[in-house]
């Protein structure tokens, strides 16, 4: 809402209107103690208004300032300094707590009032309507702009959420992908070890030891794999890739694998060699039941 003027047309707010306002004025004048009084009586009829009132202002204050707002009706001016004691009445509203039903409420109210007053004072059947409309008018436009500091209010509030929201989002996001990079920095180093313990397995077959060394070559080579896996998913992490479960069971199946082999070595009893047989036998089903999953997504 920019303007009065535009109010105005929107409203299809006339210079007719305006004056049928202002010959409304001596009237509302002989009737002002008593739609003041009656106004107020109906504020402090409900509990809530009634604690806001208490609150924020102080009778005979507030009655004040109700008898300036209905003689403003009657004006006859309605330019933009008008429009700017509206919003301020709004903005009150609004700083106070007011709920904005209490505003629509209360506009109703003064209506009828005027309506009765209206009745009451003009025989004319069209006369009264001439009256009625322009007042209807006039009572809308005030409450558009009084309800739209509400509005205003609303949107600035959650600007400033959408605002604070996606900085954190993007703070979150930031540190997440600090932490990836972290990782795949961690993984490489940890991969350039496995590659230091690949060589001097490598050096064990050439010394002598050849079934220890072959079958602890055998196992760094499965890390190595291990790791290239990860860093290979990490990598499709950071360039927006998504998450692969798929990835991790393959890694424990071949740490598994690899504890088999060392197993082998250390001749552990038939007893452990069978656990950690049956565990990579059960690894292996998950692995195939996720793959088949991740295949074959579930449909709507």
């Amino acid at each position: 809402m920019e303007s009065m003027a535009k109010l105005r047309d929107q409203y299809h707010f006339t210079d007719d209107d305006a004056a049928n306002l202002h010959d409304l004025l001596p009237v509302a004048e002989e009737y002002l103690n008593n739609l003041a009084g009656h106004f107020m009586n109906y504020l402090y009829e409900n509990p809530e208004t009634e604690r806001i009132i208490l609150k924020s202002s102080d009778k005979d204050r507030l009655e004040a300032f109700h008898r300036h707002w209905f003689r403003t009706l009657f004006s006859g001016e309605y330019d933009e300094e008008y429009f700017r004691s509206l919003k301020r009445i709004g903005q009150a509203h609004v700083r106070v707590g007011l709920p904005v039903h209490y505003v629509n409420a209360s506009m109703s109210h003064v209506r009828h009032a005027i309506q009765h007053m209206i009745h009451d004072t003009f025989e004319d059947r069209d006369q009264r309507r001439m009256f009625r409309e322009s007042v209807d008018k006039i009572l809308d436009m005030n409450l558009a702009v009084m309800t739209s500091s509400y509005r205003d209010a609303e949107m600035r509030k959650v600007f400033v959420s959408r605002s604070l929201e996606s900085g954190l989002i993007h703070l979150s996001e930031r540190f997440t992908y600090g932490l990836n990079l972290v990782l795949v920095l961690a993984l490489a180093g940890v991969s350039i070890g496995v590659v230091g313990l690949f060589v001097s397995d490598i050096m064990n077959i050439f010394h002598g030891d050849v079934e220890k060394g072959i079958l602890s070559a055998l196992g760094a080579m499965l890390i190595l794999w291990m790791m290239i896996e990860l860093l290979d998913n990490e990598i499709k992490n950071l360039k927006g890739g998504s998450f692969n479960i798929l990835v991790f069971v393959g890694v424990i199946i071949v740490a598994m694998v690899r504890e088999i082999l060392i197993s082998t070595l250390r001749h552990d009893d038939l007893k452990t060699q069978a656990f950690l047989t049956v565990t990579l036998l059960v690894l292996g089903i998950v692995y195939y039941l996720v793959s088949k999953a991740q295949k074959c997504p579930f449909k709507e």
